[in-house]
Parts: C-alpha cells; structure tokens; sequence
C-alpha cells in the first residue's frame, strides 16, 4: 500500500457526486420519426432501456435551434428545441418520463459562440464598425495596409485560420471575425454585458422547465486574452496547448463565478465543464467551490493501455480535484474523441494480426477499462454506444460531414467515425435506430452481433458487463469512500482499494497473473485457472 488521495463527497443531496451519467448523442441514439436522424420521441422511447442499465443521470449533447454545421454546436435560437429533434413540447415530456424513472436530464449549453444565423450576428454585419452590435463578437480591422491580412496568427481548431472577412454593408471588403471553431461559428465576447445577460436567461429558461444541469462546450475557451496575441506555435487539429492564448485566459474564471450564481438559484442542479488542460493547477481552478460543479478530465480517455499511464492518469487526476475538495471525473470517449475499441486496438500490420483481431483485443482492454473507471470514485460519463463495445465505423469519405473534414482540406476525417447511429435489434441496418436504411451517417452491417437486442440475450456480452458493473456500483457497500489506495503490483499490471473493501485489478501486462487475495465480485473476461489473464481486471471484496 503507498499513494492516497482523497475526495470531497459533499452533502448526500448532491447525486451529481456519485453518479453515472449518460451521454446520448440525440442525432444517432434513436429515429421514431423515420428521417433517418435521431430525436427527442426516440430518447423517450428509448428510457426504459436506460432504466434497464442503470444510469443515474442522461445528458444530452445540443438540441437548440441550429442550422446543423456542427451538428447543433452552432446555436442559432438558444431557448427553442430545433425541428430536427422535436420541438418545446417533446422536451418537457422527456425531462417529466425521466424524473419518474429517477434519471436526472442535463443538455449541453454553447456559451463559447453562436451560429452565423444567430439574430445577433446579422445585426452586426449589417452594422458599422465599432459599432454596439459587433462589440458582442471580435470585430477587429485586419494587418497590413489595405487589412488584408487576419488580425493575429490564431488557426481554428478544426483547421484553417481563426479568422473569416466580411463584406460591409457598402459592399466592400471590411472588418474580420473571430471563429475558434468553423467559420458558421463566431465566438462571443464576453466583455460585452449583453453576451453574459443572455446567458443567464438561456440557463433560466431550460431551468425553469426542470433541466438539472449542463454540460458546458468550450468552458476553457470564454474569456480571449486582451489584445488577442498571436500563438507561438502551430498546432494539431483539435489540439492545443496550455500556453495557448486561445484558451485558458484567466478572465474566464469569472465568468465561471457568475455562472454558477444562476445554477445556484436552483438547488440540486449541477454543471460540468469541458475543460481541457493538462495542468493540475489550472484544471483545480476551474471545480473551486464557486464555479464549476464537475470538470471533464480527460487523462484517463488520453491514456494508453498500458498500466504505468493508467495510473499516472488516475493520480493526475485525482491531485487535480482533491487540492480544491472537488469530485473527480472519468470518461473514455466522447462524440470527439475515438472509441476506446478502436483506441485500445493495437497496430495490427505491427503486431501481425488481422484487423478483426486487433479490434478483439480493443474490445477486451475497454471492458477491463471500463470496470477501472466504475470502481474509481466521483462521477463517471458513458458515451452512447461505450456499453455496447461499439468500435469507431469505417466510414468511406463521400459519407463524411464533420466540418473538421473540409476545413482540414480533406487531411483529416474529423469524427464521424464515433458518431454512428446506435444498433438496437435485428441483422441488417439500420438495426431499430430508424425505419429508414438512409440514415444521417451509415451503420456497418457487420454490427449485427453489437445490437442491444443480441447482447441483452448473452450473459457474456459487454452490454451484460456493463449492467453488472453498474448494480453492484449502486447496492455495493465496499463502493464507499473517498480514496485511492495502490498496492504493489506484477510488471504492467496495476491494483488500488477503496475505503469500503472493493479492490480492482488491471492485467495490462502480456501474461496472466495471480489475484488479489478475497473474493471475486466481477471480471472482465473469464479467469485462466484462477488466474488474471491480460487484457482483464477484477473487482474483488
């Protein structure tokens, strides 16, 4: 026994401290109205099967009004659900079924930019310079003699530059705008009260009708540096640095405060942030007693297979948290991120396998990965599709619609690949996810064997795992408590315990190894004559 670290639990009234929640990606979770994209009718439709597996929160990625560029993460009407999904009606009636069934509902909130159809960014291209309405975004004049040139150096981070020319009211070519992400998305300056005000009112609007929180896009990204420096370094595609001034800047702490003012208007509500840092320091600052409830942390998603950066992500994360009496965090993937199949997969032409083998061996390191993560104390977020051991789809390019794809000039494939339609029943897509096979990206026929429906029949599916895992989280008592402590353990392997009595033990290693010494709750894939085999962990009591 060495290292341990420690958790804040809270008040017992705060489910967000402990729970399991949920991400449903609404456009590819389930089609009731047969468009061949996911709804608001589907997700109702679809909670007793969230009941089934034992989540204790869902959290819906962007449902607002939105031209769809970025898939609803380019906000055109903030206070209104978009036609694609549903409408106001549908979003209360979802949010009433999933209270009955004890599951809280957050949504996503996109504070960091609005859609380039936003009312707001019409007036302020029909605007002057300098005037009111471009104050809310960064209007700035570009360099050199004739403004030509963007202001600064910034790219955006789905490539390209940061920075889109307008044309002035008068038809000549004028000011530049900032947008981070696409050029549909300008960001907001938050130095204008306007942008701050309105914030206020979207989160007291999906309040009011009972929301119990929010997952904040870009939270790292809503205060710009002043003067808008340039970057020293280029960087990678969905990638930055913490010397990035595009993030990060110290302004947006209080704008974090003021945030979590309203939230605390409404008591049982919670936020968490999209926080990406790599600093324990700076993530710290971030889940302080008056800002965000939760910070994503992504160290464990961002870890290799491999037990020494299994562990470095789990200490890292915890100091990150325990220094302010915060809840960690932990999650695998994401809608931005790979699955962890496919992420765990090793190389197969340098291991010598098949890619169906690699994929094998990816499937059995993400069940043993996602009992690593149950066992850990805090919050945990499942991606929709993780409980399946769903791999990232082998999309062909003419099906690609990420924006990342275009404006990487078709260098890189974006995200597509973790963002497929859910297979529910049957042998041939579009597997219950739609009445229509035209669906919004297309799903591999080979997912038949992945369905909800063949993996509720089979004890030693990975949908299976997920739900024992799940309950003996929830009714446990050695689950309890609020350390980490590490025991010793074989080359490549890792073990920890909690206060309770639960140990968890990972074979990362090449060879199996003896267990812990107790009783077996659970492992991940059988045990070889009593022994852990690779690729494997264990709950023991």
């Amino acid at each position: 026994m060495s290292e341990q670290y420690v958790t804040n639990s809270g008040p017992a009234g705060d489910w967000w401290r402990n729970a399991v929640v949920y991400q449903v990606y609404p456009r590819s979770f389930s089609d009731l109205n047969g468009d061949g994209v996911g709804d608001l009718a589907g997700v109702i439709d679809r909670l007793g099967y969230l009941e089934l597996l034992g989540v204790d929160a869902i959290w819906l990625s962007p449902i607002m009004r939105s031209p769809m560029v970025d898939h609803g993460y380019d906000v055109s009407d903030p206070r209104d659900v978009d036609p694609l999904f549903g409408d106001l009606d549908d979003f209360d009636r979802l949010v009433a079924e999933a209270h009955d069934r004890d599951m809280k509902v957050t949504m996503d909130l996109v504070p960091n930019h609005t859609s380039d159809q936003h009312a707001w960014f019409s007036q302020a291209l029909a605007a002057e310079p300098g005037s009111d309405e471009r104050a809310r975004y960064f209007f700035r004049d570009g360099l050199g003699d004739d403004g030509s040139q963007p202001p600064n150096n910034w790219t955006s981070v789905f490539g390209g530059p940061a920075w889109s020319r307008v044309t002035e009211p008068d038809g000549s070519l004028g000011q530049w705008y900032l947008h981070l992400f696409a050029p549909e998305q300008p960001d907001l300056d938050f130095t204008h009260p306007d942008v701050l005000d309105d914030l206020r009112t979207t989160m007291r609007f999906w309040l009011d009708r009972g929301v119990d929180g929010f997952r904040i896009d870009v939270s790292h990204g809503l205060a710009k540096p002043e003067g808008l420096p340039d970057m020293p370094d280029a960087v990678e595609i969905l990638k930055h640095t913490d010397d990035d001034p595009r993030f990060n800047d110290p302004g947006v702490h209080a704008i974090h405060r003021e945030i979590r003012s309203v939230s605390d208007e409404y008591p049982g509500t919670a936020n968490v942030g999209e926080v990406w840092v790599s600093s324990n320091d700076a993530f710290a600052d971030y889940v302080r007693p008056d800002e965000l409830h939760l910070g994503f942390n992504f160290r464990l998603a961002s870890a290799d297979f491999a037990a020494d950066r299994i562990k470095e992500a789990i200490t890292e994360s915890l100091a990150a948290t325990t220094s302010v009496g915060a809840v960690p965090t932990w999650t695998l993937s994401n809608h931005d991120v790979p699955r962890e199949v496919t992420r765990y997969a090793p190389d197969a032409a340098e291991q010598g396998l098949a890619d169906g083998q690699a994929l094998a061996v990816g499937a059995l390191r993400a069940r043993a990965m996602a009992m690593v993560e149950l066992a850990l104390p805090g919050t945990v977020f499942i991606y929709n599709g993780a409980e399946l051991g769903l791999p990232d789809a082998d999309l062909p390019d003419d099906v690609l619609v990420d924006p990342v794809w275009e404006n990487s000039g078709h260098t890189d494939r974006g995200r597509d690949a973790c963002r497929v339609p859910l297979p529910w029943e049957g042998a041939e897509p579009p597997f219950g996810f739609s009445s229509t096979a035209d669906t919004w990206l297309p799903i591999p026929a080979d997912w038949a064997g992945l369905t909800v429906e063949a993996q509720l029949e089979d004890i030693f599916s990975t949908l299976s795992l997920y739900r024992q895992a799940l309950e003996l989280r929830y009714v446990r008592p050695e689950f309890s408590g609020d350390t980490v402590e590490w025991y010793g353990a074989p080359d490549g392997c890792i073990a920890f315990r909690r206060p309770g009595g639960l140990i968890c033990a990972l074979n990362a290693s090449a060879a199996p190894i003896p267990l812990p010494p107790g009783q077996v709750l659970l492992v991940s894939t059988p045990l070889e004559n009593g022994l852990l085999p690779p690729n494997t962990a264990a709950w023991l009591v």
